[in-house]
This record gives structure tokens, C-alpha cells and sequence, in this order.
């Protein structure tokens, strides 16, 4: 058993551009970098991070900040004991459900903290032996001309599957967006995924579905909002094309009962949104039980966040894209050994991290 101080860190990171989404345009990010130190060894120092996204985590709350203070005051004063386990068990018990992104940034903290302090929270081939894992180019929303040349520029980067988020221009010009690179390559080529952060109506997303599915994608994240069990049961039975809920487990405590009500063919793992390592390796293995698959995506995380999903995904070996390429998306971001290239992500271990500050 062992006394942790915590404390944190807070930075504005500025997006490099006008970030487009269903809820709006996103120029900057609050991130809340958590520190861990035993008392016995000082100079060691584990790093998380919670960063709640706006208008849609649990705890984008006015008073996040004034709770997190307070927890972290307040934990610093218990006994932990230093093992996977018992760490991921102690922080559901202490940190509320509620408040997802603190319960990830501390259990990942102190997992860094565990591991010496080297930011490899898991030992993996991912950061032992730079062995990359597949991860999906992002196309954000804006003007067709700027998401076309955002679909060239992934293209060209070599990336051999593409997300697109759709929902904020017209239909139509979305479908010529998609059909522009499904002319130019064939799904074994690139493989295509939308998401609509629930934009579609329930009255309307069927017939979008159908339309979607001409173009041969892979698969559409979120197509109507949360909270409608039945119509996104109905959705999932009746669309050509396959359904992955994403906002739909946030703030999910009967993840059974959900998956088995709405049947989908996949889910999006989000720990900043879900709460956590301990809770993702749930979803994942109820998921699994079922037949469900499944992929990690980051939340808008700096590199200490994405690091840490990354090296938590990294545990499962997965052979599909997973949505980790975020990386380079702020002005502002600690440099890290975090490197995207030919449609792949790497941790490269001869790259020094800068300390956050």
C-alpha cells in the first residue's frame, strides 16, 4: 500500500483549423493533465489525462474543474495498492460513474505511475518493438471543397481506410464526396466509413442507409440520436448497411441489456466518454460474447490521452482501423513519440516526450 499525490495540469489546446462537427464548429480543447507521485520516490511522475468533450460527455459540467480539485485533494490522502487490478478496481470505487474522463485520467495516470513513469502503460509490441497498428483517416466536416481536399490529402498520405462525418451539408453532395473516391477505388482498395453523430431523423434514415450502402462503405457510426432503443433496433434489423453505436453508450450502466435490445453489428469505444480502461473491457467482452465487433477511437485527447488509448488498444492486437489519428490536430500538443504515417500508427522510441507544463 502506498500514499499518491495527485495534482494537475490544465492547457487550452487550439485546433489547426475550423474543426467541423454535428454539434458545431470546435477551434480549441480543454485538457486537464492529472499527475501521480509516490511519496517514497518523487522524481517519478505518472501522467493522465481527463478531457471531457463538449456537449457530450457525461461530465462537461461548469463545475468539472472545482470537482476534480477536490477528488484528487481528497485521494491523495488514502492508501492505494500498486497493481493493474487493484488500481483499476479502487478508482470505479472512488471516482463517480458520472465523471468518465476523471476515472480514465486517474487509472491511467496511476498505471503510468506503476510503470516507472515512462509513459509505456502497457507492454505491448506497439511500444516495445514499434510494431504500428491500422487506424482510419478522419475527414472532418466543412464547405465540399474543403473536405474534398481533406480526402486527397488522406489519399495521397497513404491511408487505405477513410471516416468521413457527415450530416452538416447536403445529403447529395455528401454521396458525390463518397462516390468520388469509390470511383477511383474499389472497397478492397479503401475501405469507407461515415459517421452522422446522430443527424439523420428516424423518419429519414433508412433511405439515407440505402443510398449509403450503393457505395459499398463499411459502415455508418451514430445514424440517428441516442436514446431511442427501439428505432435503433428497428434500424440495425433493417439497414443494408452496418450500424455502430457511438453516442449510444455513453452514460450506459445495462450494457447487456442495450446490446441485446438493439443487436448492432458494431460499437465505438471512446474510455474518455465510457469512463475508462476497466470500463471498455467490459463493453469489449460483452460484445465479443455476442459477435459484436468493435474498434477504439480518441475523443479529441492531447498525446498523453491518445497514448494511452493507443497503448490500451494496442492489448488486443487488433487487425482492423482503429480511430487514433488525432494526433496532429492542435497547435499546441506535447510532442511525443506518437507518429501517423502511411495510414498506420506508430510509437517510436527513440522520440523524447516533452513534459507537460
Amino acid at each position: 500500500m502506498a500514499k499518491i499525490e495527485f495534482s494537475y495540469i490544465k492547457r487550452d489546446l487550439q485546433f489547426r483549423f475550423e474543426a467541423g462537427t454535428s454539434r458545431g464548429v470546435l477551434t480549441s480543447k480543454e485538457v486537464f493533465w492529472i499527475r501521480a507521485t509516490s511519496q517514497d520516490n518523487p522524481e517519478v511522475l505518472g501522467w493522465g489525462e481527463a478531457a471531457p468533450l463538449v456537449k457530450l460527455s457525461p461530465d462537461d459540467r461548469p463545475d468539472f474543474e472545482i470537482f476534480l480539485a477536490q477528488k484528487l485533494q481528497e485521494i491523495s490522502q488514502i492508501n492505494w495498492e500498486i497493481t493493474e487490478p487493484a488500481i483499476l478496481n479502487q478508482v470505479e470505487e472512488i471516482i463517480p460513474f458520472e465523471w468518465p474522463s476523471i476515472r480514465f485520467g486517474i487509472e491511467t495516470a496511476l498505471l503510468d505511475l506503476l510503470k516507472g513513469g515512462r509513459k509505456v502503460i502497457f507492454e505491448t509490441p506497439f511500444s516495445s518493438q514499434e510494431i504500428p497498428m491500422p487506424i482510419n483517416g478522419l475527414i472532418w466536416m466543412g464547405t465540399p471543397e474543403f473536405m474534398s481536399t481533406q480526402i486527397d490529402q488522406k489519399l495521397q498520405e497513404g491511408f487505405d481506410c477513410i471516416k468521413m462525418k457527415i450530416g452538416a451539408i447536403d445529403f447529395d453532395q455528401e454521396l458525390r464526396l463518397l462516390d468520388y473516391i469509390r470511383q477511383r477505388f474499389s472497397p478492397e482498395q479503401i475501405v469507407l466509413r461515415v459517421d452522422a453523430n446522430g443527424a439523420f431523423s428516424h423518419e429519414e434514415a433508412l433511405s439515407k442507409l440505402k443510398k449509403l450502402a450503393q457505395l459499398s462503405l463499411h459502415s455508418i457510426e451514430q445514424p440517428i440520436p441516442a436514446g431511442n432503443r427501439e428505432a435503433m433496433k428497428t434500424l440495425c434489423k433493417d439497414s443494408p448497411l452496418p450500424i455502430a453505436l457511438d453516442e449510444e453508450l455513453i452514460g450506459v450502466k445495462d450494457k447487456e441489456q442495450l446490446l441485446d435490445s438493439i443487436c448492432p453489428q458494431y460499437i465505438i469505444l471512446k474510455p474518455t466518454l465510457l469512463g475508462g480502461i476497466k470500463e471498455c473491457q467490459a463493453w469489449i467482452s460483452i460484445a465479443e460474447q455476442r459477435g459484436i465487433g468493435w474498434w477504439m477511437t480518441s475523443a479529441l485527447e492531447s498525446n498523453i490521452g491518445l497514448n494511452a488509448i493507443s497503448q490500451f488498444t494496442a492489448t488486443f492486437q487488433p487487425s482492423i482501423p482503429q480511430g487514433l489519428g488525432t494526433g496532429k490536430l492542435f497547435h499546441n500538443n506535447l510532442e511525443s513519440p506518437l507518429e501517423v504515417s502511411a495510414g498506420k500508427i506508430y510509437y517510436r522510441r527513440n522520440v523524447t516526450w516533452e513534459e507537460p507544463a
